[in-house]
């Protein structure tokens, strides 16, 4: 039996406090002890079930918070990635994981998956798409996916992939039809006893260090047909939905990031002396970070924009590329501007900016890297 996990707040207004308190108490406090010992967070993450933090913007048919406005979704996701962007992503993974479901499964499917990553205990879970040979060119992923008796054998491998080597769940793209691009594209759930699911090893990054990536494969992984989401060929419409709300979401992560970074630089600015005043009185440091200050609010009104034209069913994938590359490259200049306003403290290990400048980078690559986000929105220019 699934133990279900408490009543989520009744709004908005709690559920924002909510996230405030936990960013502030619970995640601030140990994000340098997990990004130096590289430990998954389980004990937060356990605390942010409890408090509704993993499940608020489900659906609260399957158990869910229910708050499934974008825009307000931003407003939650910006808090929690202050108090820590990777131990933010660690409890947002089983929302990245509905997403594939939400789009593309059916009402049996959902009934399945969703209630688990609503309980006190949520599963782990992951979304397998960038391959070794293939990242930014999804249409271009070559796991296979051949028809057997009942079911599927799946055959590939995938890399750089969140939780992969913990995965309780995964949601995998593969092909159906090799060499026919976005047409065979076509989703599966694995489950963790599956055999050939093999997941491993996990990989060293440069940030966001207790968010782990992985390698994983799948070797002859027989999945029946239930576990099919949507119809052949149907997982390269629910991935491009799937990608757009993620880059919203993401550009809302890194804005709260960035914040975290500039809060931290304006209030040593102010204590810090040097010649006899504070350094914030020198032009050098207060433009830096009024630049920075400038950079993230706009990111943040971008990002705004575009989860409304998606709450208002409305296209929003230029939006969300713009969103996306505005807010990550606004919080690499505001941890970078962090950094440089402690000067030799920031750079220290027992800094938390320059942990944050670590961290912001992965934001300017994944889910679509800076080249390719402006590659879509030229696009969208000259069609």
């Amino acid at each position: 039996m699934v133990q279900s996990a408490p009543a989520h707040p009744l709004d908005l207004d709690a559920l924002h406090a909510a996230a405030q308190a936990f960013a502030r108490d619970e995640m601030r406090p140990v994000a340098l002890q997990y990004d130096e010992s590289e430990e998954y967070p389980h004990e937060v993450l356990r605390r942010a079930a409890a408090l509704g933090l993993t499940c608020y913007d489900l659906p609260a048919d399957y158990g869910g918070g229910g708050f499934e406005s974008l825009r307000d979704r931003c407003k939650v996701i910006e808090e929690l990635a202050w108090g820590d962007s990777p131990i933010f992503w660690v409890i947002a993974q089983g929302a990245f994981f509905a997403g594939p479901l939400l789009a593309l499964g059916s009402d049996e499917q959902k009934r399945r998956w969703l209630p688990p990553l609503c309980s006190a205990e949520p599963p782990t879970c992951s979304v397998a798409i960038t391959e070794p040979e293939h990242g930014s060119d999804a249409a271009a992923i070559e796991t296979t996916a051949v028809r057997s008796e009942g079911g599927y054998v799946l055959n590939g491998r995938k890399k750089f992939i969140g939780n992969g080597h913990l995965a309780d769940l995964c949601i995998v793209f593969a092909t159906v039809e090799p060499g026919s691009r976005s047409r065979g594209i076509t989703a599966f759930v694995v489950e963790r006893d599956d055999q050939g699911f093999v997941r491993g090893p996990r990989l060293p990054k440069m940030g966001s260090r207790c968010f782990p990536a992985a390698e994983i494969a799948f070797e002859d992984c027989f999945v029946p047909d239930d576990r099919r989401l949507g119809e052949e060929g149907g997982g390269f419409r629910g991935l491009m939905w799937v990608f757009d709300v993620a880059r919203v979401q993401l550009a809302a992560g890194a804005v709260g990031l960035g914040r975290a970074a500039l809060e931290l630089a304006v209030a040593y600015a102010q204590e810090r002396q040097a010649f006899g005043r504070a350094i914030h009185e020198y032009q050098a440091v207060s433009f830096r970070l009024a630049d920075a200050k400038l950079k993230l609010d706009q990111a943040r009104l971008m990002t705004h924009h575009a989860a409304e034209l998606a709450d208002a069913g409305q296209p929003f994938s230029t939006e969300a590329a713009m969103s996306k590359l505005a807010a990550s490259e606004a919080s690499v200049f505001a941890t970078s501007a962090a950094v440089m306003t402690l000067g030799g403290a920031g750079y220290m290990r027992d800094s938390l900016a320059q942990k944050w400048y670590r961290d912001s980078k992965l934001d300017e690559i994944w889910d679509g890297t800076s080249d390719i986000m402006r590659l879509l929105i030229a696009r969208s220019l000259f069609t």
